[in-house]
């Protein structure tokens, strides 16, 4: 491994591991060892019920790597006990040197109706993030009653005197207030526009200051859509209108509110035959003839808050993002050997 002193280091950048469907979680140790060799500043690794649990993933890639930060993000505070998730980040902490960040987010409707997860609220995820930083400065929580739960005895270790660095996954502006109040890091949605995503910023950084925290003291990700034209076509369709269409699936009327977009489109989107014929994630599922298709039910600037072209114009579209204002960029939807080529030319 490269020595530390000698390699590139970018700390305002990330990248997701495990992207889409995986076959084998093992994808991603290989994965968070080639961003660090990148120089990659943090690897984001989102949670999925199938193949993606999040402690294990996030206890792996703390163990293969040395400097990048490990980032959760996200997991739903309401599918564990209060103390499994505690001890899960003081775990994943001490084992990777204090490289962990704990990010949270409501997670999807239609999901947690299913497997009878009860839907979560802004009030229930302030109160964890209470409980979280009192049991990590190691106090005793006696009969807790609050909006996420009601618990006799909460105690992680008395001797500790810690800190856990939290983020929140934010979509709408109730979510992102939350973020800058009480949260470390606020992670914003895919394909926003860069008006939504200034708008997002300022929401945050004002909420921060109403609190009395440093605006600044708080770090916002743009998550930003990263696909080169050195992808072949048929994974860039997959990686852009799929990815897109699987949002729109999930929460299409709070994308298009925040955008600012035609909703007369996601409503043609929504009832068009192959759209309803795809059982499940578009991106996971559907065939390229059909992403071809879909590709047709939007307009173009529904796409263009991304990173496209050459190795050259994502990294400039990826800078474009620091100056309006965000702190950091997740090149989305890209390996780190994808990415390889827009980094090199992002340091250049």
């Amino acid at each position: 491994m490269t020595d530390n002193a000698a390699r590139p280091h970018f700390p305002e950048l990330g990248f997701y591991a495990l992207g889409g469907q995986p076959t084998s979680a093992r994808v991603g140790l290989d994965e968070v060892r080639e961003a660090e060799e990148l120089g990659l500043g943090t690897a984001f690794i989102s949670e999925r019920f199938n193949l993606k649990e999040i402690g294990a993933l996030c206890g792996a890639a703390g163990a293969v790597t040395e400097r990048i930060i490990v980032h959760c993000a996200a997991t739903n505070h309401n599918t564990r006990h209060p103390m499994i998730t505690a001890g899960m980040a003081r775990t994943i902490q001490s084992l990777s040197d204090g490289r962990f960040v704990l990010g949270l987010a409501r997670g999807v409707k239609l999901m947690q109706d299913i497997y009878g997860i009860p839907h979560i609220t802004t009030a229930q995820m302030e109160d964890f993030v209470g409980i979280m930083r009192r049991l990590f400065r190691g106090e005793t929580i006696l009969g807790h009653e609050g909006p996420c739960g009601s618990w006799p005895v909460l105690q992680l270790d008395s001797t500790l005197n810690g800190y856990l660095p939290m983020s929140l996954v934010a979509l709408g502006p109730r979510s992102q207030e939350l973020g800058g109040r009480c949260f470390d890091e606020v992670i914003l949605h895919t394909f926003f526009t860069d008006q939504a995503t200034e708008r997002c910023v300022r929401t945050i950084k004002d909420s921060a200051e109403r609190a009395g925290r440093d605006p600044g003291q708080v770090k916002v990700w743009s998550c930003f859509a990263t696909i080169g034209d050195h992808i072949p076509e048929p994974l860039r369709l997959k990686k852009s209108v799929g990815r897109l269409a699987t949002y729109l699936q999930g929460y299409g009327d709070l994308m298009v509110e925040i955008n600012d977009w035609d909703p007369a489109v996601l409503k043609r989107f929504r009832e068009d035959p192959v759209v309803l014929s795809v059982p499940g994630s578009i991106d996971g599922l559907a065939s390229t003839a059909q992403l071809e298709h879909i590709a047709t039910l939007f307009p173009d600037e529904w796409l263009a808050p991304s990173a496209s072209g050459t190795p050259e114009q994502c990294a400039a579209a990826v800078r474009r993002q620091l100056d309006i204002g965000c702190d950091g960029v997740i090149m989305h939807g890209a390996t780190p050997h994808e990415l390889a080529p827009i980094v090199k030319a992002y340091q250049q």
